[in-house]
């Protein structure tokens, strides 16, 4: 099949400006801030409910499911997972 386009892709471009693992790691973290966001929602669970759930302050939970903070931690998404009866999966490509 015969490209229609020249030039390089997005991935190249950010690779090339030493990118594109920032912009994964946030869009990694946008995904997971809004399912986590999504089920609570669905569950109709507070956040004071989930932090409750989780052993956790309402501020961590904030962190959390702030899609523009990329500072969480694996044993925070457990935590989140367990709280509602998930359970988290993580995988290397």
């Amino acid at each position: 099949m015969k490209k229609n386009h020249l030039g390089s892709t997005l991935d190249d471009f950010l690779k090339d400006d030493r990118l594109l693992d920032a912009v994964q790691a946030t869009a990694t973290k946008r995904v997971i801030a809004h399912q986590i966001a999504t089920e609570m929602k669905r569950r109709r669970l507070t956040k004071m409910a989930m932090a409750s759930r989780m052993k956790t302050s309402r501020a961590a939970l904030d962190r959390l499911l702030d899609p523009n903070n990329p500072s969480v931690t694996i044993g925070t998404l457990e935590k989140a997972a367990a709280a509602l009866n998930r359970r988290l999966t993580v995988e290397l490509r």
